[in-house]
């Protein structure tokens, strides 16, 4: 059975952030920590799994997640454009290939996850 509650270093690598980011978002209020009984941060797995996103990408190490909506997809060849709004009025463009495109499934109309880490984009559904 997994873990209820996270050491504050266990929830930063969960989360691919550092301890010091932890405590910045916690004094922010983005993320919701509980103390223990020695006034240490520990925070719970809902907490974790919720800043995470829906879990499917609980193994990725990025910090940077834009929930959006897909506007367009473009195909040529191997390779495929698919814009998504992320919020308005921002705009995020990816190029990826067409085996993802058709692997995800995505369409026009349909919500989808861009997660950004240096120069790739990589898109969940």
């Amino acid at each position: 059975m997994p873990k209820q509650h996270y050491t504050a270093s266990e929830a930063a690598s969960a989360l691919g952030i550092s301890l010091d980011t932890l405590r910045r978002w916690d004094k922010a209020g983005r993320i919701k920590v509980e103390r223990d009984s020695g006034n240490r941060r520990v925070v719970p797995r809902s907490e974790i799994e919720r800043v995470r996103g829906d879990g499917a990408g609980a193994h990725i190490s990025a910090r940077n997640r834009f929930h959006g909506i897909v506007t367009e997809v473009k195909v040529d060849g191997l390779m495929a454009q698919v814009e998504l709004v992320v919020s308005d009025p921002v705009r995020l463009v990816a190029v990826v290939t067409r085996d993802a495109v058709e692997e995800l499934g995505l369409k026009a109309g349909m919500a989808t996850t861009a997660i950004v880490k240096s120069t790739n984009v990589i898109l969940q559904s």
